[in-house]
């Protein structure tokens, strides 16, 4: 019955042309009805889910008290149809055969159609009812028994088979389908009325003034029935796992660094990191090279960084500044290009360099930054300023040139951290990540030696996947070289820890995920976006 606003009256029969109103059919059934109605011979040709509607509108009220009985009935299908209406293919082949008195073999699909030839000339052989007299057929009973026909209009009214080889053999020739069938037995309830009474939606102002409110009927609340879908919105477990690994780093005292520029210079990028120009990563297999404009200004101020990374570290200076703090040495962008050069080239600050001739316009070539390390250069660069003790990280896009797979993507998301202090040392780096992958609920971690040109030593980093059932690299790290850090102007006893982490290999590790391109990517679910609750990574 639809619902309105107001009184809602509920009619005795419906107006011809109208759908019937199964609801007072179901009350009028059971007012003359001495025992518990079944609603499959009452009401033969409703549908399951009239009748359920009807039923639940009465027993929200108390009217009727009604209980489900499930069963499963065989259903003919067509070709059992055609056989209970026509006969059996046997008894076709058979009946065609004693007309002619005999049929050529290959005459056979004309007389009674090409399946009825193929399936009922095996079963009249094994019934013994033709036989084969060189290439014809002729009967060999005079008259036949069509069991089949008579088994099929059995079950067409009875919607069974007592033996289970039989219905098996049914099922085999597809000539049976089991179906569940939903039926209803409905009796009295204790509010049981002929007629359901009006019943109000709303108290109306009329009905306070005139108080007929006090023998109104009101429609009772249905606190069974599903609300609507909500189509709200969904954290991303990306956006989920970032919002942890941000909690983690501010819990441990690190400044967010501002990384709103995609594009890099190569000097950001590479040579500021001491990567050599002749380095593979460099090459067009692993970096995406903007072509237009082609190439970037030499190192200089960068005022709308520099506001961004004042505002980040606001709250960390007011904390941890010195009141006889020195005045900040003045960044000297043409002296740091100079010796970025000559650490590359000729060597200095100890070191013998690379040794080859470095070239200002691959220096200055625009490309998709490769990492958000470009932007800890920056920062160190900053921080050379005022030498001390400091952390920082960010969490953003980078590009790589890479074939996708199930572990790799060409565009993803780095974690970059930094931390700058005096005394540092190898086991105190490895003692931090074992503290961080900790604090994300990732154990037993695993380091293998590796190589970066800006970190010496640097390891990898290595967690198990439970999905994917091996050792999955989640991070890189080191100890950044002074050939880097002493051309920013950083003092030689200041040294800082480096590491990059996958912000996509912790989350497969998580939600389980098995393919990168399941999580990131035009592949991905939104159900499985939808469906993954909020989760907190702590062991705890």
């Amino acid at each position: 019955m639809p619902g309105a606003r107001g009184p809602v009256p509920v009619p005795a029969a419906a107006p011809a042309g109208e759908p019937r109103d199964l609801t007072q059919q179901v009350l009028d059934k059971l007012a003359t009805a001495d025992a518990p109605l079944n609603t499959a011979e009452a009401f033969p040709d409703a549908s399951q889910a009239e009748i359920k509607a009807a039923l639940d509108r009465l027993a929200s009220r108390d009217m009727v008290a009604y209980e489900t009985l499930e069963s499963e009935h065989l259903l003919l299908t067509p070709e059992a149809k055609k056989i209970c209406a026509e006969g059996s293919h046997e008894f076709k082949v058979w009946d065609a055969v004693k007309r002619k008195g005999g049929v050529p073999v290959k005459e056979l699909a004309k007389e009674v159609g090409a399946e009825t030839a193929k399936v009922g000339q095996n079963v009249a052989f094994r019934n013994k009812w033709i036989k084969n007299e060189g290439s014809v057929l002729i009967p060999v009973a005079e008259t036949v028994h069509d069991a089949t026909r008579e088994l099929l209009q059995s079950v067409d009214k009875t919607k069974a088979v007592d033996n289970a080889k039989t219905l098996t053999e049914l099922k085999k020739r597809k000539l049976v389908t089991l179906a569940k069938v939903i039926r209803y037995k409905v009796q009295k309830g204790p509010k049981y009325a002929r007629k359901m009474r009006v019943e109000h939606t709303d108290l109306t102002a009329d009905m306070l003034a005139s108080g007929d409110w006090e023998s109104a009927n009101f429609k009772p609340y249905n606190f069974n029935a599903l609300g609507a879908s909500q189509n709200a919105g969904a954290l991303h477990p990306l956006n989920k796992v970032r919002a942890e690994f941000r909690h983690i780093f501010f819990n441990q005292g690190f400044v967010e660094m501002p990384t709103a520029r995609y594009i890099e210079s190569g000097f950001w990028n590479f040579d500021a990191l001491f990567v050599p120009q002749q380095h593979p990563a460099r090459d067009m297999q692993d970096t995406f090279f903007i072509s237009d404009p082609a190439m970037a200004d030499p190192p200089r101020d960068d005022p709308e960084a520099e506001a961004a990374m004042e505002q980040m570290e606001a709250g960390s200076r007011r904390l941890f500044a010195s009141p006889d703090k020195p005045e900040p040495k003045p960044r000297d962008y043409e002296q740091y290009w100079a010796d970025v050069k000559k650490v590359h080239q000729d060597g200095g600050f100890g070191s013998i360099g690379y040794r080859y001739p470095w070239s200002a316009e691959e220096c200055l070539r625009l490309v998709l930054r490769t990492h958000t390390t470009a932007v800890s250069t920056w920062v160190l660069h900053r921080l050379a300023e005022d030498p001390r003790p400091a952390r920082y990280f960010s969490i953003d896009r980078v590009f790589r040139n890479e074939s996708v797979d199930a572990t790799h993507l060409a565009e993803f998301h780095q974690v970059e951290g930094v931390i700058a202090d005096f005394g540092l040392t190898l086991g105190g780096l490895m003692r931090f990540m074992e503290d961080f992958f900790g604090k994300l609920g990732i154990e037993n971690l695993r380091f293998k030696p590796a190589y970066n040109p800006y970190t010496e030593p640097s390891m990898e980093i290595f967690g198990y996947h439970t999905g994917l059932g091996k050792w999955v690299e989640i991070g890189n790290s080191g100890m950044f070289r002074p050939e880097m850090l002493e051309p920013m102007g950083l003092p030689r006893d200041l040294r800082v820890y480096g590491f990059g982490l996958s912000l996509e290999r912790p989350t497969m590790i998580k939600y389980k995920v098995s393919n990168i391109r399941d999580l990131l990517g035009h592949k991905v679910d939104l159900g499985f976006i939808e469906g993954n609750a909020a989760v907190r990574l702590d062991k705890n």
